[in-house]
Formats: structure tokens, C-alpha cells, sequence
């Protein structure tokens, strides 16, 4: 079979699949076949044999709902590809705004060595991208599922970062009791609140791990003692991030912080506010 005659059947397939987007076929086939899906147009004439036995499970199993990324088994985060399951959440564009502001945190650091604080690590996106993109942090990973911490290991490793990422498994509570200060603690936290649940789209209601989304009747039940116990983690002058619910903003700038100076809440390229921030000042009184 010819590679126009497979892109040909996955479009077919695909129109009837609901919720699919645009290019999801182009997506399918270059993961059956291997080649790049900006190499797709230009290779029309090559050979892909039986691709199609690959490719009608994962077209099913797009049928069923699932999302693309978990049918991938894979998804792209801030230029790299990171393996998941379904005890990860899938890494969505705008968590890439929270590295970046992490990443910056960390290089803005005056530790030789710094050292961050992933809380809530899933798929290890967030860590694996701290510790790629500065080579002289070392980051703590934390998840109170295994599951997750085993694709956070995975992505380490495959990302080469291994040794410098340490994932263990504990709760928020646990989390916030590790030894050793750190110059950044960052975190996307569950902020779903419960009236909200029946509201999101079914692909994620039906496949992402509820833990990892779910955060009480306010959506802030684990953002609130994150913040609260941040001081004893944090360095002087170290930094917490955070990622939050579009209508969040003004409650999160209430939240208690004790001696953390706010830096402010921040939106994502759609303009929603989406990330806050607080300081440990250098000196404190």
C-alpha cells in the first residue's frame, strides 16, 4: 500500500470520528509509518506495507473518545515528547507558560546549583523541562501515583536528565516536609472545583485521573496549603509558581502566604489568567 492510498482510508475513518480535529489523520499516519509528518506530502509515493493493521486499532480507539494523546501513548511539551498513560494528564500548551516561567525563576537564581520542587509531577513534564533546560538544577519530583512516577522515570531517562531528577511518591502534605531548600517551587495543581466536573468536556472527564483534576468545592483545597507552606521550602529569595483555573484569579490573590511577597497573577496567550506567583523575600524582618 502506498502512503496517499493510507492517508486516503485515515481521512474516511477520521470524518466519522466526533470531536476529532483537523490534521489528526496526518498525526495517525505518521505514527504508524514512522515518517515525519512534515515529510508526509513528500513521501505520497512510498511503500508502508501493512500500515493499515496498525492503523485501524488506534482509529477505533479515537472512536471510542479517547483522547488523541493517550491513543499516541505520547505528546509533544515544550519541544520534547513525553511518553503518558492514563495516570498522567496530557501536557496541554498553556502548562508550557508555567515552565517558562519556572525555567526563568530557576536561571534567575544566584545558586550555583539550584535546586526545584516539582509538585504534582504526572508525566514529569514540568521537571524534565526545569532540568533540560537549566543543566545545573537538580529537581525533586513528587506524585502520590506510582503509576505517574513511573512515566516520570521514563521521560528522565529518555530525555537524559535522569540523574538529575528525582522522583519520589508522597502526598501534598509529604511534599511540603522535604529536606533541602529550594530556589523554585513549582506546581499545576488539581484546581477543578466539584461544580465544574459535570461541565468539562467527556474526554477528559472519561480518560484524565480525576485526582490529578479535582480540588474540592472551590478548586483551591490543594493550592491552598501549596502556598501556605511554601515559606519552609523555599530559599531567600526563591520563587513558587503555580498554575490556575481561569476564574481563579482573585481568590488565589487572597490566599494567606505568610512572609511570600505575590508577584502577581499572569495570563496565558488566550489572555485567561492562568499562573501566580510568589517571592521569599532575600531579607526578611
Amino acid at each position: 500500500m502506498r502512503l496517499s492510498e493510507l492517508l486516503i482510508i485515515c481521512n474516511r475513518e477520521m470524518a466519522g470520528v466526533r470531536g476529532a480535529a483537523p490534521g489528526e489523520a496526518e498525526i495517525l499516519v505518521s505514527a504508524v509509518t514512522g515518517i515525519p509528518r512534515s515529510r508526509l506530502f513528500l513521501s505520497m509515493d512510498d511503500d508502508v506495507g501493512d500500515a493499515s493493521a496498525r492503523l485501524f486499532p488506534l482509529i477505533a480507539r479515537r472512536g471510542s473518545g479517547e483522547p488523541l494523546q493517550y491513543v499516541l501513548g505520547a505528546w509533544d511539551f515544550f519541544g520534547r515528547e513525553f511518553l503518558l498513560s492514563p495516570d498522567t494528564l496530557i501536557p496541554r500548551p498553556e502548562t508550557e507558560g508555567l515552565a517558562e516561567r519556572a525555567v526563568a525563576a530557576l536561571r534567575r537564581s544566584s545558586l550555583t546549583r539550584p535546586l526545584a520542587l516539582d509538585v504534582g509531577t504526572g508525566s514529569g513534564a514540568i521537571a524534565v523541562t526545569l532540568a533540560a533546560e537549566v543543566p545545573a538544577a537538580r529537581v525533586v519530583a513528587t506524585d502520590i501515583s506510582p503509576g505517574a512516577l513511573r512515566k516520570a522515570r521514563e521521560n528522565a531517562a529518555r530525555h537524559g536528565v535522569a540523574a538529575r531528577v528525582l522522583p519520589i511518591c508522597c502526598d501534598l502534605l509529604s511534599a511540603l516536609k522535604c529536606g533541602g531548600r529550594f530556589a523554585v517551587v513549582v506546581s499545576n495543581p488539581p484546581y477543578v472545583a466539584e461544580g465544574e466536573w459535570p461541565l468539562l468536556p467527556p474526554e477528559v472527564r472519561d480518560h484524565e485521573p480525576p485526582g490529578a483534576l479535582l480540588a474540592g468545592r472551590d478548586g483551591l483545597s490543594v493550592l491552598r496549603p501549596l502556598v501556605a507552606g511554601a515559606a519552609g521550602l523555599l530559599s531567600p529569595g526563591g520563587e513558587l509558581w503555580c498554575e490556575i483555573g481561569a476564574s481563579q484569579g482573585e481568590a488565589v490573590s487572597s490566599l494567606p502566604c505568610g512572609s511570600l511577597r505575590p508577584l502577581g497573577v499572569f495570563p496565558d496567550l488566550a489572555g485567561r489568567d492562568r499562573y501566580v506567583g510568589w517571592k521569599r523575600p532575600e531579607r526578611e524582618r
